[in-house]
């Protein structure tokens, strides 16, 4: 068996400090937008109610206007254009998705330094599979933003990625080493690498079924009159625009979630000669298939709509969580590999 480089597992360990402080710097970005988007519409408002004009209108940013009538109520407008990001103040989104694309550069550099000193896939403990967890969200963040605007997901999102680094950083510093004779399988890569995807997009739905349930309040109090309480929420998508399209990627993460129940499923077949055999880590990964089953079929089938869907989507995301965390640091099984 090859033996540690440890210079390379140094190596790596400075590219993920670097690749945090770059992180930081885009997390900050991102939220320094959408303060100052908050404040533009802010000044815009305070301007637009001091006109006495019957109706009057101004550019939201992307074409289209918003509407005063003559009482200075508005409608509860919001960036719904192709899910198109409409802030005032675009300078510092794009200086957040640059500085994130620097980060997951640094941050693939480290993954990959780690892996190839341990002369395997870097994902076989608990502080692998969350800086891979880590890269490949960022990744998944970027891709989208290639099809679609949503980089008004990037506090959120950035936010999750910082949290997941500190948190291998800090709750389950592993030094590198060689795999148990458990995981030295070809279905390591197959299983946990699809396993990972997965939970990158359910990170993603996440954000979003969040931002929902901000917006759909939002939304509630301006047509019932009431003063809105998060002004930057209007460059973010309607509620109904963000329910719409985490029901798409919670779709294709809930089919790659299935092969990783099924992979994991052949995979202790050839490890322990049974298929299932109701392992802590097994039946967590089930109740997570069903949760995200339930969710599908719910929105799809009974009119499970709006907030409900929402909860339902985050209800899912807290399941993976605790999956991750208190059964692999807590329960005892087959599946005690976190290497904490």
């Amino acid at each position: 068996m090859p033996s540690i480089d440890y210079t390379l597992a140094s190596y790596s360990e400075l590219f993920m400090l670097l690749a945090a402080f770059a992180y930081t710097a885009a997390f900050l970005a991102f939220t320094w937008d959408l303060a100052k988007s908050s404040k533009t519409i802010k000044a815009v408002e305070s301007r637009l109610e001091q006109k006495t004009a019957v109706r009057e209108t101004v550019p939201a940013g992307n074409g289209s206007v918003r509407d005063w009538d003559a009482d200075g109520s508005r409608e509860a407008q919001t960036a719904d254009s192709a899910m198109g990001y409409t802030g005032p103040r675009r300078n510092a989104a794009r200086v957040g998705v640059a500085l994130t694309v620097l980060a997951a550069a640094i941050h693939a550099a480290g993954v990959v330094t780690r892996g190839m000193a341990a002369h395997r896939v870097p994902w076989g403990n608990m502080y692998e599979f969350c800086t891979t967890g880590a890269l490949v969200v960022a990744v998944v963040f970027l891709l989208v933003l290639t099809r679609r605007d949503l980089r008004f997901l990037g506090t959120v999102v950035l936010g999750l990625v910082l949290v997941m680094m500190m948190a291998a950083t800090i709750g389950f510093p592993t030094p590198v080493a060689h795999l148990v004779p458990a995981l030295q399988s070809y279905w390591l890569i197959i299983h946990v690498s699809v396993a990972v995807i997965a939970s990158a997009l359910f990170t993603l739905t996440f954000a979003m079924s969040a931002l929902q349930l901000l917006q759909a309040d939002r939304e509630t109090r301006i047509r019932s009159g009431r003063k809105e309480r998060l002004p930057f929420m209007r460059i973010v998508p309607s509620a109904q625009s963000l329910e719409n399209l985490s029901y798409r990627i919670n779709a294709v993460a809930f089919v790659l979630w299935t092969f990783t129940l099924m992979a994991g499923a052949i995979w202790a077949e050839q490890a322990w000669g049974r298929y299932w055999g109701w392992d802590t880590k097994e039946v967590w990964t089930f109740v997570i298939w069903v949760v995200y089953a339930g969710y599908l079929h719910a929105r799809a089938t009974r009119g499970w709509t709006g907030t409900r869907s929402a909860w339902l989507s985050i209800v899912g995301y807290l399941c993976v969580i605790f999956n991750f965390t208190i059964v692999n640091m807590f329960f005892s099984g087959l599946h005690s590999y976190s290497g904490v």
